[in-house]
């Protein structure tokens, strides 16, 4: 009963958009409200609530749940996004963005690989360096001005930024997930074996993927695509998996989509010919010189720059600001602590990119100015839906309503819970919006169903050797992908970035197969791995 409970904000939120096409941030704020309601008068009657709340007021707890969910929806989500339009906005407005669409064509007039180019290649570098958005927004965006539709763009962009999800952030989400088993003492081996596990559980993907991606862009390819998809996934995922075996999670994505732009260069040098009309992007061809380059890719250059230099790759510029002017705010009533980095968050990073960026290529610093105001303003319904999604997230991790869904889908399942684990993970992320919350909802639950079934002992999974728990664990952040493709709070990123306001029910509706695709060949890979290899 209390699972059934609740997963009403769950059924409501997909009622609203899919069935009622209901605006996103209306389906957002009705179902926040009606979650408050369940938290107020249904969780304490049901005794879900956790028992450290039990002295508390229940009103407190979720007065304080919704302040919460505000606050990390801001900051740093909607501070992403916005600097992440605003980024583009640049470019239109100075016309570098023709540049950039003309050089990403000239690269290859093949229309299945350009788009892979952009959305799995320089998608999945966005992903693993920022997160958050962009790896959707700024793909999304320049595909509309190379004139495909924004459906398509939208679609695309969510399905392309899937296997790179659990590595977003440079590794934020993965690295979450061990601390979360480890109780938050991972070790370096520790963190190396639960990202291989990841990348051993996506392996499949690594293929299926692009080959998706190539097929929605053009079906009648068919063994080209196979031939392209077989070339760009065996880069991939050889260099994800060394990197994640070796080095940890942290580079995985980064480092896997840049061999796979280099694969797809290397496979369009090599094997595309002449092709058809039907089958090729045209562009006048132009030259460019150095300096006209440098400036047209100035805003993205400087973005990712700022990325990675204030990312765990260089490490004291890391520390140094992470330690810097850093809000921390001790929520009261619910004991969490919201902490937010002024000089550390990506947010800043790409707003510094875009600011410096926009100057090289002529704007004034006043006219940026009003033209972050006017991003803002445009995005303000998007503002809505997140801080009501996010709040509604906290909301029901705090009065248990989370826990009671998982506990609930564990009881269900007995033995066969490895071939759900996954979904769990996918049910974190849909909730949350973010992997990286999902790995802190559940992913000790997952290493507690991993003792309660008796999987503590090592083994092989597909002949990589490791231990049970972390297998099942891993799988929390492998499903996070099925999740991310339904996540309300992704794709309003998407019809954000494609201008596409209130369509966020018919996006929802075209990535849900894919979504359900995803979550079963997860659940097979984690089921097979325990029990079969």
């Amino acid at each position: 009963m209390a699972a059934i409970i609740s997963v009403i904000p769950i059924v409501l939120l997909f009622v609203l958009m899919m069935g009622f096409k209901v605006p996103g941030w209306k389906s957002a704020l009705a179902t926040l409200v009606v979650t408050i309601v369940l938290a107020l008068f249904v969780a304490p009657a049901l005794g879900i609530v956790p028992e450290k709340y039990a002295e508390s007021s229940i009103y407190g707890v979720t007065f304080w749940s919704v302040i919460e969910g505000f606050l990390k929806a801001c900051f740093p989500i909607i501070l992403i996004i916005i600097c992440a339009i605003f980024s583009y906005n640049i470019l239109c407005e100075t016309k570098e963005i023709e540049t950039i669409k003309t050089q990403f064509i000239q690269l290859t007039a093949d229309k299945g690989l350009l788009v892979l180019l952009l959305t799995w290649g320089f998608g999945g570098v966005l992903e693993g360096m920022a997160g958050f958005g962009t790896a959707v927004a700024i793909p999304a965006a320049i595909l509309i001005g190379l004139g495909f539709k924004p459906m398509f763009s939208a679609v695309i962009c969510l399905v392309a930024n899937t296997v790179a999800v659990g590595f977003g952030a440079v590794g934020l989400p993965a690295t979450t997930l061990a601390n979360q088993v480890a109780d938050g003492t991972a070790s370096p081996e520790m963190l190396c074996e639960v990202a291989t596990f990841i990348i051993v559980q996506l392996s499949l993907m690594f293929y299926i993927t692009p080959f998706l991606i190539l097929m929605m862009t053009d079906r009648t390819k068919i063994v080209k695509n196979i031939c392209i998809a077989l070339f760009v996934g065996t880069f991939s995922i050889i260099v994800q998996f060394c990197c994640a075996h070796f080095l940890g999670p942290e580079t995985p994505a980064i480092l896997g989509s840049v061999a796979a732009i280099i694969a797809m260069l290397i496979y369009n040098k090599l094997f595309i010919g002449k092709e058809s009309e039907a089958d090729t992007v045209h562009v006048e061809k132009k030259r460019f010189g150095m300096a006209k380059t440098l400036r047209a890719w100035s805003v993205y250059g400087l973005i990712i720059f700022f990325i990675l230099i204030s990312s765990k790759i260089v490490p004291p510029i890391s520390e140094l600001l992470k330690s810097t002017l850093v809000t921390k705010f001790d929520m009261p009533v619910v004991g969490n602590t919201f902490s937010f980095g002024w000089l550390s968050n990506a947010g800043l990073m790409i707003f510094l990119g875009a600011i410096i960026g926009g100057m090289i290529q002529g704007l004034s610093f006043g006219k940026l100015m009003k033209m972050l105001a006017k991003t803002t303003i445009n995005l303000q319904k998007t503002a809505i839906t997140i801080c009501c999604l996010v709040a509604l997230a906290m909301l029901m991790n705090n009065t248990g309503m989370t826990l009671a869904i998982a506990t609930g889908l564990v009881a269900l399942t007995g033995k066969a819970f490895p071939f759900f684990a996954p979904l769990i993970g996918s049910i974190g992320t849909f909730v949350t919006g973010s992997a990286t919350s999902a790995n802190i909802l559940f992913g000790k639950l997952q290493a507690a169903a991993a003792n309660q079934l008796g999987l503590v002992n090592d083994a092989t999974f597909f002949g990589v050797p490791g231990n049970e728990t972390n297998w099942l664990a891993a799988a929390n952040c492998a499903g996070s992908e099925g999740g991310k493709l339904l996540s309300p709070q992704s794709i309003a990123i998407a019809t954000a970035a494609c201008d596409m306001e209130g369509q966020d029910g018919d996006i929802m509706r075209k990535t849900m197969p894919f979504a359900i695709f995803w979550i079963l060949m997860n659940g097979l890979m984690v089921f097979l791995g325990l029990h079969v290899f």
